[in-house]
């Protein structure tokens, strides 16, 4: 099935409609869209008087968007009186009064009268004016009724197309007594006890690690409010796998750019120093372990990180230059940029000499192999980002 959903898998319904006449129509794909809008309510047979531009029309073929076996049995005339000659019913559409003793009727009364007469073994016709300026009265004059639509009275004018498919879709809703093609569901199968059972023990089960029922005495009733909550719902099962996943998702820990916490900026260069004293010497079968701590960095990131690294990827100088926390040899510096060979730096408050020590053993990796480093404070990015950026985009500038 196709996503406009027209599925060429069922065969379309074969119902005796009125003809669709057409007083020379002046675009193509006016006709083209009239004949799809035939096609969506089984509307078959299509009349043209005259059109301005000819037939057959590749515009009309274009924009009827499927509607092939329509327009592939399009009858032409001359004049409007030899396109109506065989008609038993004639009704005329228009948006104004014509001045003319003739009955006005709405789309739905209209189609009353089309189907008894096209039961009976009449021919229905209905004629459609041009686009500019409708039909005139001596057309209207052939009419035995005239139609009209209830709209804004101040914008009336309809698209051919549109007065078309109104026509179309009241008839194919009396023809097949308002039937939808399709239904759904409302709601999977009812959740057992046995589902509704298992998912509040686990509910429980993590509300105890948190400490949430407490004090001890007002347990049970806590228990039984929770309990009267999800009994109210009325769960079906799949609103039970859902509820299970939530309560699942919010007991390990936030997923995405920071699941399992944040470290402060101590904590996230020990890890960095740690995975430096593990490269010491490692072979190339130890790699999954530094791509492990990489991840354990990039799932941590700190607040300064954070804001740097948002800046990083939405200000134009820097958008898709650096990565964060990326192995560089046995290194992870907090940003790189391999296009540049720059790699940013962020300095904590009060680091031990552990801690700078080293950062200063990494700083001369880096540039021993070609590496810029750029050292940010911390507060600095914190407290005035704008001015790192500019420093970040100046120290870019002679590596170019």
């Amino acid at each position: 099935m196709s996503g406009s959903g027209t599925d060429k898998t069922k065969a379309g319904m074969a119902l005796a409609g009125p003809i669709v006449i057409l007083v020379e129509p002046q675009l193509g794909e006016n006709i083209g869209m009239s004949a799809r809008a035939m096609g969506n309510f089984a509307l078959s047979r299509l009349r043209i008087v005259k059109p301005r531009d000819g037939w057959p029309n590749i515009s009309a073929q274009r924009a009827a968007a499927g509607a092939d076996h329509i327009l592939d049995q399009v009858v032409l005339f001359d004049t409007v009186q030899q396109a109506v000659a065989d008609c038993t019913l004639l009704f005329a559409t228009s948006a104004r009064a014509h001045d003319q003793a003739k009955p006005v009727v709405a789309p739905e009364l209209a189609v009353r009268e089309i189907t008894s007469e096209i039961a009976d073994g009449g021919t229905v016709g209905i004629l459609f004016g041009r686009e500019r300026y409708g039909l005139q009265n001596e057309e209207v004059a052939l009419a035995n009724r005239l139609i009209t639509f209830p709209v804004n009275p101040g914008f009336a004018s309809l698209n051919l197309a549109q007065a078309v498919l109104l026509i179309g879709y009241e008839w194919f809703k009396l023809a097949t007594a308002g039937a939808l093609p399709f239904s759904m569901p409302e709601r999977s199968e009812r959740a057992s006890q046995h589902q509704m059972q298992a998912f509040f023990d686990n509910l429980v089960a993590e509300l105890d690690k948190v400490e949430f029922l407490r004090p001890a005495e007002k347990r049970e009733t806590m228990l039984v409010n929770l309990r009267n909550i999800f009994a109210r719902m009325e769960p079906t099962k799949q609103d039970m796998h859902t509820l299970h996943g939530v309560i699942m998702a919010i007991a390990e820990g936030r997923k995405g750019p920071a699941k399992g916490g944040v470290l402060d900026g101590a904590q996230a260069t020990r890890l960095r120093a740690l995975l430096a004293e593990h490269g010491q010497g490692a072979g190339p079968s130890e790699s999954s372990t530094v791509r492990g701590l990489a991840r354990l960095l990039r799932r941590n990131p700190t607040d300064a990180e954070r804001l740097l690294w948002q800046a990083l990827r939405t200000d134009r100088r820097f958008a898709g230059k650096f990565k964060r926390q990326t192995p560089v040899g046995r290194h992870i510096p907090d940003f790189v940029s391999f296009v540049h060979r720059l790699a940013i730096e962020l300095i904590n408050a009060d680091e031990t000499e552990v801690i700078e020590h080293d950062r200063a053993a990494r700083r001369d990796w880096l540039e021993a192999r070609g590496y810029g480093v750029v050292d940010m404070a911390v507060a600095d990015i914190e407290g005035d980002l704008a001015t790192q950026l500019d420093r970040l985009e100046a120290g870019m500038l002679p590596r170019r």
